[in-house]
């Protein structure tokens, strides 16, 4: 599957803000916004007045690269979306919100979206018991997310939970640090869902 394997800092110095796609490191004052808050590229310390389309578009492109996602996918996630009862707009966030590799950063599983997606891609993952290797897979209510019994004890998630023990859960989660098992309480509602994204703009844009 196609995804993006840059330098991720550039994206959020493109944005102008940080999207916190390290995790915790994005937090410490060693990261690159902090010293070079200008956009990448030659006429980057040049930032001129956004169109209206210019703002739907890094709406857009914001909420993609926070999930690290891709186009023609997060297309279908907005088709989807138009076709579920609601806001739409409420209903893209929560279709990205209640992806496997979302939910194993949200509960502190991994310390990066990125990292997150590894884990689930090597195995290391069940749901309700069974083993899922796809970072897209669509969690529901109730739904249990835990690391394999034989994978617990690798030294990566002793380093992993050592970082995110700071980590705020969700109210929607239930994480279960020391067992590396969570359960997923309810679909979120738009409050518990804390990214800097304007989802009502993403839908104009869509809806030219």
């Amino acid at each position: 599957m196609a995804r993006y394997t840059g330098p991720v800092c550039r994206l959020c110095r493109r944005e102008g803000e940080k999207l916190f796609l390290k995790g915790e490191k994005c937090a410490k004052n060693v990261c690159p916004i902090n010293k070079r808050p200008t956009a990448p590229g030659q006429h980057g310390t040049s930032r001129k007045k956004v169109s209206e389309y210019g703002q739907q578009l890094r709406e857009k492109q914001k909420a993609k690269r926070i999930y690290g996602i891709l186009e023609t996918q997060f297309r279908h996630y907005f088709e989807i979306a138009e076709r579920t009862p609601g806001i739409t707009g409420e209903n893209l966030l929560r279709l990205l919100e209640m992806r496997l590799d979302n939910t194993m950063f949200r509960m502190g599983f991994g310390r990066s979206r990125t990292e997150a997606r590894q884990i689930v891609r090597h195995n290391l993952v069940t749901v309700n018991g069974k083993k899922v290797n796809i970072p897209s897979y669509q969690l529901r209510t109730g739904d249990i997310v835990q690391i394999r019994d034989k994978s617990k004890t690798l030294q990566r998630f002793k380093d992993v939970l050592e970082v995110t023990d700071s980590r705020i859960i969700p109210e929607y989660l239930t994480s279960e640090r020391e067992q590396l098992r969570g359960v997923v309480n309810a679909v979120p509602n738009r409050d518990q869902i804390n990214i800097p994204v304007r989802e009502t703009l993403i839908v104009e844009l869509y809806s030219k």
